[in-house]
């Protein structure tokens, strides 16, 4: 009778801790948003969903700081882009600071990432059309086991991509900027700060929205 009793107790504790975790689940699931861009010199996100209504309340904000601030406090506000090494097919040595001077998307991706492969087409169609006014840097995280040089490239000759790729057989790229999990881009303005930041899959919309912030 007594270990009926336990049973019945460690089944009952069971069921409560199956049921807490499924709300816990439900609640931490509702807070998880798609397509949100982490902007870098504010400290603020928007969402694609709601867009415009976080771009005019950002803009009454701006419209509300002081216009004595100077041009110093603003830079001191944003990030500067880290350098990296990361090299082309043909193995020579590329670096971040070459492309200082134009806007720069700077995507991680690796061709067994389920999520980087549904955003590419996208990538691909704005380089197609925007490529000489802005850098696109397709940075392949290339650890040599999972992800190869050769299997890279072939995906990206299957597919018919055309934006440039370089290979971090290094991981100086993934470690500078902490690219852990992918997909993971990052929008970085003419002058090499960093403005913002998308963890995730983005769509068409989303990477739009990060090119605006980097265009003058």
């Amino acid at each position: 009778m007594k270990n009926k009793k336990v049973f019945i107790i460690i089944v009952v504790i069971f069921v409560l801790l199956i049921v807490g975790a499924t709300v816990l689940y439900r609640q931490l699931g509702q807070n998880v948003e798609t397509n949100q861009l982490a902007v870098k010199d504010n400290q603020t996100e928007e969402n694609a969903a709601g867009g415009e209504e976080n771009q005019e309340e950002n803009e009454e904000k701006t419209q509300a700081q002081s216009k004595e601030d100077s041009a110093d406090d603003e830079t001191e506000q944003k990030t500067k882009a880290p350098d990296f090494t990361v090299y082309d097919k043909d193995e020579n040595e590329v670096k971040l600071s070459d492309y200082i001077g134009k806007p720069i998307v700077l995507n991680f991706w690796a061709s067994w990432c389920g999520p980087c492969k549904s955003e590419m087409p996208d990538f691909n169609e704005k380089y197609q059309e925007l490529g000489e006014d802005i850098n696109f840097l397709m940075i392949n995280m290339t650890d040599g086991s999972r992800e190869t040089v050769k299997s890279a490239s072939e995906f990206i000759s299957e597919n018919g991509f055309e934006f440039p790729v370089f290979y971090d057989t290094q991981l100086d790229a993934a470690l500078t900027y902490g690219a852990y999990s992918l997909p993971v881009t990052f929008f970085i303005d003419a002058d090499g700060y960093v403005i913002a930041q998308a963890t995730g899959a983005i769509d068409m919309e989303t990477l739009q929205r990060g090119i605006d912030m980097i265009i003058k």
